[in-house]
């Protein structure tokens, strides 16, 4: 993937394909995410429920670990599908998680396009509020 180009086709296919792994059996909804990094990875996630629903993983907590798990850093871009193929937009925790790790001018498609982060979650809250007070969160 070329520098700058981010290859929105590419990230759908790879939404889907990790939807097809997704672990539903109670809600019968499988959710795949995918994005691109700044250094050029592809990363993907699923949703993997559990019997105590409160204990499911989105695909975009999915997505996140597997970020940490193989080596850190931004996300540029972020794609996310149901079964059908249909663009998913992050609910309000999931786009807080995705705010986390966002890299500068990240984008995501949306149902209504491509938008960037702070388009998604205006006024967000993150690390900078924390270093600005002196918590550190130990």
């Amino acid at each position: 993937m070329e520098a700058g180009i981010i290859d929105w086709d590419l990230l759908r296919a790879e939404a889907t394909r990790a939807m097809e792994n997704a672990y539903a059996p109670y809600s019968k909804y499988p959710v795949g995410a995918a994005a691109l990094t700044a250094d050029g990875r592809l990363i993907s996630g699923c949703n993997v429920e559990n019997a105590s629903y409160g204990l499911t993983l989105c695909a975009e907590c999915v997505l996140v670990g597997n970020l940490q798990m193989t080596g850190g850093g931004q996300l540029r871009a972020f794609y996310c599908v149901d079964a059908a193929g249909n663009v998913l937009m992050p609910c309000g925790r999931c786009r807080q998680l995705l705010y986390e790790f966002r890299a500068p001018a990240m984008e995501l498609m949306t149902t209504q396009g491509i938008k960037t982060m702070d388009q998604v979650l205006p006024d967000a809250f993150g690390p900078q509020h924390l270093e600005d007070s002196g918590d550190t969160g130990n």
